[in-house]
């Protein structure tokens, strides 16, 4: 068997490695060669509390697919500490807020109900967050698309989010 057909276990080289698609601004792939309207850092590079850092950044300002991107490596950097399952759920709160961007009402609801489960089982205070006010939060989205009062797509009106 090659050694590329091993899968990632092995190391990266110009053949595995693919280049980064360009990217709109909630981050659906673009066309090869059009220009990437997303930059966004390498989060590989970054430490847990950096990635968290960022990603409460971006959910701030409403950029929630580099947001959902940062919890996401941070989740998989938080592996064995009790917090992995907190950024998982951030990770999927970004997640559906890139839905609901995108117009797509059922992954929002979907992944915002997942995110609620997941960071509704942690004390208020973990790592700085106010978990009951963001499990408010997440109802009250959640609520609002499902009533049809929250329109999916790129002008849906969030309130900004205080992670």
């Amino acid at each position: 068997m090659p050694e590329e057909a091993t899968g990632k276990t092995g190391v990266p080289s110009e053949t595995r490695n693919k280049p980064e698609r360009p990217r709109d601004s909630l981050g659906r792939p673009l066309p090869w060669g059009a220009p990437d309207q997303l930059s966004m850092p390498d989060f590989d590079a970054l430490s847990l509390e950096e990635n968290d850092e960022l990603a409460r950044a971006y959910a701030r300002e409403g950029e929630w697919f580099p947001a959902h991107e940062a919890w996401e490596t941070a989740w998989k950097r938080s592996k064995g500490s009790g917090d992995e399952e907190l950024f998982k759920g951030l990770a999927q709160m970004g997640a559906g807020y890139v839905h609901l961007l995108r117009g797509n009402a059922h992954g929002a609801v979907t992944l915002l109900a997942r995110a609620l489960r997941r960071v509704s089982s942690f004390p208020p205070g973990r790592r700085g967050i106010d978990i009951p006010e963001l499990a408010a939060r997440l109802e009250v989205d959640i609520s609002r698309i499902e009533a049809g009062s929250l329109i999916p797509g790129p002008d849906a009106v969030l309130a900004p989010l205080n992670v």
